[in-house]
């Protein structure tokens, strides 16, 4: 297991930096939204409270880089993603999070598509993997533009027990 030191890096559009505590309020905007949290495995957070516990916990994360979007045109905080080794299927999945009123711009797919390049420049990665909640077409769409396939359905929890999804299941690999 490794702790990964996460660098700043850029797109056209965004540049994707480490989060800290004082993005707080920032990350609450859209951590703590109901339609943006409607599929996701974390619980809704109910203040700045709850989102600065989960930031603290960031610099524990193993085997995984997490990033905060930063828009370039005006330096606002509008997303999170992350992309994580896994070592028993020697592979990296990805996840994200946008704030709503940034959907459907192709911040998402920017991001992780610069996510993945980064893996494969410094772990020469070639295999990955994502999944969505089935009833969230939107998420698949991102995955497929980065070019993974749908392979299969399963399902996901919330790490709290409290919602079970079913998933879309995406892979690629480059070998």
């Amino acid at each position: 297991m490794s702790i990964f030191k996460v660098p700043t890096i850029e797109t056209e559009r965004l540049i994707l930096r480490p989060l800290s505590l004082d993005d707080a309020d920032a990350v609450f905007e859209w951590t703590g939204d109901e339609r943006v949290n409607k599929y996701m495995i974390y619980s809704l957070n109910k203040s700045t409270d709850d989102t600065k516990k989960w930031l603290s916990s960031l610099d524990k994360l193993e085997n995984e880089y997490m990033w905060g979007f930063v828009r370039r045109s005006d330096g606002k905080l509008i997303g999170s993603g992350s992309i994580r080794y896994r070592t028993d299927e020697d592979r990296w999945s990805f996840g994200y999070n946008i704030r709503y009123d940034c959907w459907n711009q192709g911040y998402t797919t920017e991001a992780t598509l610069r996510m993945m390049d980064y893996v494969r420049e410094m772990h020469g990665a070639k295999r990955f993997a994502a999944e969505h909640a089935a009833e969230n077409p939107a998420s698949g769409r991102v995955i497929e533009k980065c070019g993974l396939h749908f392979v299969g359905y399963g399902e996901y929890s919330r790490y709290d027990g409290s919602e079970t999804f079913r998933s879309k299941i995406y892979e690629l690999d480059e070998n």
